[in-house]
């Protein structure tokens, strides 16, 4: 895989976790965990794939 393919999933994953953070933006709480497991989820990916 090249370097543009890790920026397009990176990009997909950032716009996922938007729409999922937008769908619960009524609960604070659900919002803060929600961002949280997608950061998680991003190092997660990055650490792996280096």
């Amino acid at each position: 895989m090249t370097n543009i393919t890790y920026y397009i999933a990176l990009l997909l994953m950032i716009i996922i976790g938007f729409i999922i953070v937008k769908k619960v933006a009524g609960c604070l709480i659900r919002t803060v965990i929600i961002g949280a497991l997608a950061v998680l989820l991003g190092c997660l990916y990055y650490f792996y794939f280096k």
